[in-house]
């Protein structure tokens, strides 16, 4: 996330609420002169992210215009560290260590059929619903996987999760072409899998998408090195 937003959704959060003149005076002391005219460009787009509420109106104590003021909603509170996921580790192992394999899967079995349950997937396109299940575990404050698989499948779709969830389909050259530059092989020898994977692959135009979507971002004299963004192959039906 950048700076500047960074240190808002920190503001709010010790503040609770704030105005536009707190938020300029708190950003003055962290890293130098900023306007209030930006500041409002922030929450602006910390808004449409859905980071901070809208603007509500709050009277002075003292003869003066209502005041704007600004608070976090819960999906900021992902945005900073919590010991959740120590807390579930911690949990997990002491199930393990003091019940049968087989009543742990079913308590994690009843865990993950709650979770389901809450999921409203819509007929459509495998894209459509892929996007449906993936929002859903994004408002729970799931946060993306780092790692990559490129596992076969019928359909291969690219997942990427910056503030938004994007969702592109991977041609049969393109999938080898990532998985080659994944496995760290020479971009020769990665072209030279994309072409033999799928032989009409326009390489030129795949790689300029690539680059444009963020997947690929640096050339140099061993190759194309990617920034895999978050993004899952799998099989479907």
């Amino acid at each position: 996330m950048q700076e500047t937003r960074r240190y808002i959704l920190e503001i709010l959060k010790e503040y609770e609420q704030a105005t536009v003149d707190d938020i300029v005076d708190e950003l003055r002391k962290r890293r130098g002169d900023i306007t209030a005219v930006t500041v409002r460009h922030h929450l602006s787009r910390l808004q449409d992210e859905g980071f901070v509420t809208s603007p509500q109106l709050r009277h002075r104590s003292t003869p003066g215009r209502p005041q704007h003021i600004y608070a976090l909603t819960d999906k900021a509170a992902a945005q900073f560290p919590n010991n959740y996921q120590r807390l579930a580790v911690g949990l997990v192992t002491q199930l393990e260590s003091r019940l049968p394999v087989d009543q742990v899967n079913v308590i994690l079995e009843g865990v993950a059929n709650g979770l389901a349950a809450g999921v409203e997937i819509p007929d459509g396109p495998l894209a459509q619903r892929l996007d449906a299940v993936v929002q859903y575990m994004n408002q729970q404050g799931y946060e993306g996987d780092s790692t990559v698989s490129l596992d076969e499948g019928g359909v291969s779709l690219l997942v990427i999760r910056r503030s938004d969830v994007e969702i592109e389909a991977l041609s049969a050259g393109e999938l080898a072409l990532l998985s080659a530059i994944a496995a760290g092989r020479p971009f020769a020898l990665a072209a030279e899998a994309a072409l033999d994977a799928e032989p009409d692959l326009d390489l030129s135009a795949a790689l300029a998408r690539h680059v444009r979507l963020g997947t690929l971002v640096q050339l140099d004299l061993e190759g194309l090195l990617p920034r895999m963004a978050v993004f899952q192959n799998k099989p479907h039906e």
